[in-house]
């Protein structure tokens, strides 16, 4: 840019003013001032279309990366369901494979896990039921202690009441 002090901003007016005249120099100001707008409004426009344009070229590169990333990720799903589909196949069939009894091991490994997680969610729902007072239970109806199938039978059985006497 245009290194102006106030100093020589100073000469240009006094030398402006004498070529000019006073009667003219606050038109030539206004047109210059103007001119200056527009030339300021111009850099800006082609500033913001040089950036939309490198902003569209950026989005077109991530668009090019996802599309290869999605299709490598679509190959690689396709693989590994076409193994899948040839193990079960060969299970069907009665042929065993290799990768088949390393199978059966990693599937023993996962039942173990899930085992363990059932008895850990067992012990939290034990938790979490027992963990709610008596008198809380009787005061809002909750259960307060197991009955047996009989049990419930005797106790809900319609026309069946405790002070009912036998007929003899």
């Amino acid at each position: 840019m245009i290194d102006l002090g106030l100093s020589k901003v100073a000469i240009i007016g006094v030398v402006a003013l004498m070529v000019i005249g006073p009667e003219k120099l606050p038109k030539v100001a206004r047109m210059v001032g103007t001119l200056y707008g527009r030339a300021q409004r111009y850099l800006h426009d082609v500033k913001s279309e040089v950036s939309r344009e490198v902003e569209l070229d950026e989005l077109r590169n991530l668009r090019k990366e996802v599309h290869e990333s999605a299709a490598s990720f679509k190959e690689e799903v396709e693989r590994s369901m076409s193994s899948h589909v040839d193990e079960v196949e060969a299970l069907w069939d009665g042929r065993e494979s290799a990768s088949s009894s390393s199978y059966s091991s990693s599937s023993y490994l996962s039942n173990t896990a899930i085992d363990r997680k059932a008895r850990g969610f067992r012990r939290k729902k034990l938790v979490r039921t027992s963990s709610v007072p008596a008198w809380y239970k009787h005061r809002n109806g909750g259960k307060t202690h197991v009955l047996s199938g009989a049990a419930r039978v005797r106790k809900f059985r319609p026309g069946s009441s405790k002070s009912k006497t036998s007929f003899f």
